[in-house]
């Protein structure tokens, strides 16, 4: 954001304990007299957002909006999104790391997202963590509090997310090696997949390749160079043109031309 005192934004660090857990975390303010809106782009990571001072909301591609009052789940996000932080506004974003969400809550039922966390659980802590963090005004500290808060409630990471996790090998389908490596099915080790993360290998796949267009596209706006879309499209790995406008009409519902233009206005958890 242009005015750093006014719209206040940044990406927080965790410690090295917290590693598997949460990528990051990510606060920001709105001290103007007007409503600022920014587009989230798809990270396929779960986030929990705690919103404090003025409330702020949240529109899908459908066109659905969500007023965030206290705290909320969503996620994975597979789609862009637009938020709003209304004057006053501030939020604190949890962004988990793949499985991690699954430690958190088990075997929660990602289709029923965005949803209170509250409700994901047996008792009401988040909103008692709410009303904790309410009163601290640092947000180095809430964050402090939320990593302390969160142990007792972690589960440890069982093999198969690990595996899936840590998985490297680009020239191997992990799907085929960790069944093989395990000695379980195929079949296994997707629906366990798509259970602890909320998404596919196959999902996944397209969204990485698709993340490393907008990378591309905004390395050539840094250096100030056009972007030669048919070099996107080879280096990518799309068949063709036709194939990356759809997969940016999906994530972002809008063209990657129009991606370019409004670059500006557009956030991810993945990019600094």
């Amino acid at each position: 954001m242009k005015n750093a005192e006014e719209n206040n934004n940044y990406r927080i660090a965790v410690p090295s304990a917290f590693e598997t857990v949460f990528s990051h975390f990510y606060f920001a303010e709105n001290k103007t007299a007007f409503p600022i809106t920014k587009t989230l782009l798809p990270s396929f990571q779960t986030i929990l957002v705690f919103n404090f001072g003025t409330k702020s909301s949240l529109k899908s591609q459908q066109n659905t909006f969500l007023e965030v009052e206290k705290c909320i789940v969503l996620g994975p996000i597979k789609q862009a999104f637009d938020y709003t932080l209304e004057p006053n506004s501030e939020i604190l974003v949890a962004n988990f790391k793949e499985g991690a969400f699954y430690r958190f809550f088990g075997n929660a039922l990602f289709d029923s997202l965005p949803i209170h966390p509250d409700d994901l659980i047996d008792e009401n802590c988040f909103t008692l963590l709410w009303e904790e963090l309410q009163k601290l005004s640092d947000t180095k500290e809430r964050v402090d509090y939320i990593l302390d808060f969160c142990k007792p409630y972690l589960r440890e990471q069982n093999e198969m997310t690990t595996l899936l996790s840590d998985f490297q090998n680009q020239n191997l389908n992990p799907i085929k090696a960790i069944a093989s490596q395990i000695n379980q099915t195929e079949r296994n080790v997707q629906l366990n997949q798509k259970k602890l993360f909320g998404y596919t290998i196959k999902e996944a796949n397209r969204y990485e390749r698709f993340l490393k267009a907008v990378n591309k596209i905004q390395e050539n706006i840094i250096k100030e160079s056009k972007t030669d879309w048919l070099t996107i499209v080879d280096e990518c790995g799309y068949y063709d043109q036709s194939q990356l406008i759809h997969d940016f009409k999906y994530y972002m519902n809008i063209s990657p031309t129009k991606f370019l233009k409004f670059q500006n206005d557009i956030c991810s958890s993945k990019l600094s």
